[in-house]
C-alpha cells in the first residue's frame, strides 16, 4: 500500500464511529454504469437524463413507457456486490460502523449483508403510486410490462414509477434527517465513489467536519471537497477500500 493509503487504513482501524457516503462509483466495479463520469449515462447521452424529470415523467406517457423499459434492462438486477461492498460489511461487523448512507438505488450494500444502510435517493427494488403512495416490490410491477408498458396502480389506477427520488422531487426529509444524524455523529466520514456534486447529500461532507469528523475521499476524480479533506485517495474503489479496512490499529508506545 501507498503511503497515503496506509495512513487513512490506520484511522479506519482506530475509528470507533465511521459514517461512509457512497455513490455510482463503487458500483461501476459491478457492472452497473455510473451517471455524472466521464462514461457516465448522462455524460454520453443527456436526452436520458430528461426522462427522470418528474414533471416530463408525470405529463410525458412515452416518456414513461421509456424509463419503465430502462427500468427492466438495468444490469443492476443481476449485479453482484463487490469487494468494496464487502469491507463495508467487514467495518459493519467490526462494530465501527455508524452507518452507510448512499446516493444508489441498486441494493448492493443490502447484498453483500449490510444492515445500516440510508438510502437517500430511494431503491429500484420498489415501486410507488404517485396518487395514494401504495408502495409494492419492484419485480411484481415489471411482470406487467410485456402487455402495459405503462403499468397503472392497480388500487386507483393512478401513475407509477419506482421507489427513486428523480429531479425535481425533495429528498424525503425523514431520511435526510438520519443521514445528517450520522454524519453528525461519527468520527470519521469516508466519501466513497461519489462527485460530491449533488446537494444536499454532498453538504453531509461539511457536517460532518463541522462535527469534528475527519474527510477521507476515495474516488476517481476530483470533488469539490478535495481541498477540506484530510485525505484524498485515487485508484480502482475495489481495491483500495479493501486496503483501507485490513489494517490493525497500531498499539501506542
Amino acid at each position: 500500500m501507498d503511503a497515503e493509503v496506509t495512513r487513512v487504513a490506520q484511522w479506519v482501524a482506530e475509528a470507533n464511529e465511521i459514517t461512509v457516503l457512497t455513490g455510482a462509483g463503487l458500483s461501476t466495479e459491478s457492472g452497473i454504469p455510473d451517471f455524472r463520469g466521464p462514461q457516465g449515462l448522462w455524460t454520453t447521452d443527456p436526452n436520458v437524463a430528461s426522462l427522470f424529470e418528474i414533471d416530463r415523467y408525470v405529463a410525458d406517457p412515452e416518456a414513461r413507457r421509456q424509463v419503465w423499459q430502462l427500468r427492466r434492462e438495468n444490469p443492476a438486477w443481476s449485479a453482484e456486490p463487490n469487494a468494496a461492498h464487502r469491507a463495508l460489511r467487514e467495518v459493519e461487523l467490526r462494530g465501527q460502523l455508524r452507518a452507510i448512507v448512499t446516493q444508489n438505488i441498486d441494493g448492493l450494500h443490502q447484498r453483500a449483508g449490510s444492515e445500516h444502510v440510508v438510502e437517500v435517493h430511494g431503491t429500484m427494488h420498489r415501486v410507488v403510486c404517485l396518487s395514494c403512495e401504495r408502495r409494492r416490490p419492484a419485480v411484481e410491477v415489471l411482470a406487467r410490462l410485456d402487455t402495459e408498458p405503462d403499468p397503472a396502480c392497480v388500487d386507483c389506477g393512478g401513475i407509477q414509477k419506482s421507489d427513486t427520488i428523480s429531479f425535481g422531487q425533495r429528498l424525503r426529509p425523514e431520511v435526510m434527517d438520519e443521514a445528517v444524524a450520522a454524519a453528525q455523529q461519527c468520527e470519521l466520514f469516508l466519501a466513497v465513489g461519489t462527485s460530491l456534486s449533488v446537494q444536499p447529500v454532498a453538504g453531509l461532507c461539511e457536517v460532518a467536519l463541522e462535527s469534528g469528523a475527519r474527510l477521507v475521499i476515495v474516488n476517481g476524480q476530483e470533488t469539490p471537497y478535495d481541498a477540506v479533506a484530510a485525505a484524498v485517495v485515487r485508484g480502482p474503489i475495489g481495491t483500495i477500500v479493501p486496503q483501507l479496512v485490513s489494517a490493525e490499529a497500531t498499539p501506542p508506545d
